[in-house]
């Protein structure tokens, strides 16, 4: 059970890594809308640049939807539950900037498609990723596709610093966290 000690101590916590807003569980339409407000009145406040608080939100709302997409696309699968409440994000600010950092659990067939997707994005400098951006405009959807794949490329774009992912081993999923620096 949770007392105000617990409480105390996770705001301290959160407060040291300079973690300004976290979220974790089922995401929703609603959910993620309320969190982007959020964080955009509090960078308004902070008399944050306009293009700093775009970035992050648009960062923010793609990493969120991606997390949401892919956690529905699992309906009917054993994992269905476990995938669907695994969601967690984290948006904060330390010397380097703004951060945001987010995790959920994937079947491990699709780490491996995620990891080769992100490594073939993260090398590329800021005129490379443009480029790639206007290829894949160019490209036809594939049958089935939720998405013009163009999700991972505009984060980059967007991104300060080149992200940076992990996966973590878990059975039969693997827990894929990923970190953009804006």
């Amino acid at each position: 059970m949770f007392d105000e000690k617990m409480l105390l101590d996770l705001q301290s916590t959160l407060g040291s890594r300079g973690i300004l807003i976290s979220f974790s569980g089922r995401f929703s339409q609603g959910i993620i809308e309320e969190l982007g407000e959020a964080i955009m009145e509090h960078m308004k406040a902070e008399d944050r640049p306009r293009n700093d608080i775009y970035n992050v939100f648009a960062i923010f709302v793609e990493i969120t939807h991606n997390i949401k997409k892919y956690a529905l696309s699992q309906l009917g699968s054993d994992f269905y539950d476990q995938i669907y409440n695994s969601g967690i994000v984290t948006i904060g600010r330390n010397e380097e900037g703004y951060f945001i950092c987010s995790g959920n659990l994937v079947k491990k067939t699709d780490a491996e498609k995620l990891a080769n997707a992100l490594d073939s994005v993260i090398p590329l400098d800021k005129d490379q990723l443009k480029k790639r951006y206007k290829e894949q405009m160019k490209k036809e959807l594939p049958p089935g596709s939720t998405g013009a794949g163009l999700g991972l490329i505009d984060i980059a774009r967007k991104s300060s610093k080149p992200m940076h992912y992990s996966m973590r081993d878990m059975q039969d999923l693997a827990f894929f966290t990923l970190t953009v620096m804006v």
